[in-house]
């Protein structure tokens, strides 16, 4: 009988010693997978600033305010692209040759000129090359750019603003974000109490209760409210 009890207790200790394991170990199962889900959107935004910030290049300053324009703006865009070959020696600038005038003699064709001035293996050509292969490079789903990652079809949510500062210049601003209540959906109980933990927090100290880059109300160089 003595030996049936210490079985039977060496049982419930085990059971007891599972039961605890098994409560830290999805704790930290969790707490991986809100992590794994955090960096994919952070990533994603991340390619959206670069969008952002080349959109920003080619139209005078402004910033893209629709996912859908962002989207055709990286598909069908195109970007500069210099091609250099050789360099300029002290000699030649010495004798007032600069990028500019040795572009213009190379290009002329001119044979005599490029032997005289010693630019036989110089060269600048700009060529354009697709956007998206630039920024992201070749094979990129640029739609994939409005979906925010683990969120069944949640998009991301982009606005763009024209702010006029205190000395009467225009400053163009941007913010994309994306909900806790999106990335963090169908993660169980802990899922659902920790999206309401996180807003609660926000909506205390003032903060978005998500993932963003940009601010409409002050600019921040479009860093995400991560960094």
């Amino acid at each position: 009988m003595k030996r049936i009890f210490n079985a039977l207790l060496a049982i419930c200790v085990c059971a007891l010693l599972f039961i605890c394991w098994r409560s830290i170990q999805d704790d930290i199962d969790f707490q991986q997978e809100v992590t794994v889900r955090e960096n994919a959107v952070k990533a994603r935004l991340l390619q959206i600033r670069a969008a952002e910030e080349e959109y920003k290049l080619q139209h005078d300053g402004m910033y893209c305010d629709s996912l859908w324009k962002l989207v055709a703006f990286v598909r069908d865009g195109r970007i500069p692209k210099v091609v250099k070959e050789g360099v300029l020696s002290d000699e030649q600038m010495e004798k007032g040759l600069t990028e500019v005038t040795a572009a213009a003699i190379v290009n002329s064709g001119d044979q005599a000129a490029i032997a005289a001035n010693g630019l036989q293996g110089f060269r600048r050509d700009t060529t354009w090359v697709v956007l998206s292969d630039s920024l992201f490079g070749p094979g990129f789903a640029c739609d994939s750019l409005r979906y925010i990652p683990y969120a069944e079809g949640d998009t991301f949510e982009l606005q763009s603003f024209t702010n006029l500062t205190r000395s009467g210049s225009i400053q163009y601003v941007m913010e994309c974000c994306a909900p806790d209540a999106s990335f963090l959906k169908n993660m169980g109980r802990n899922g659902d109490r920790l999206i309401v933990n996180r807003k609660q927090l926000a909506d205390d100290m003032g903060n978005y209760p998500g993932l963003k880059i940009g601010d409409l109300s002050n600019w921040n160089n479009n860093a995400g409210n991560w960094e």
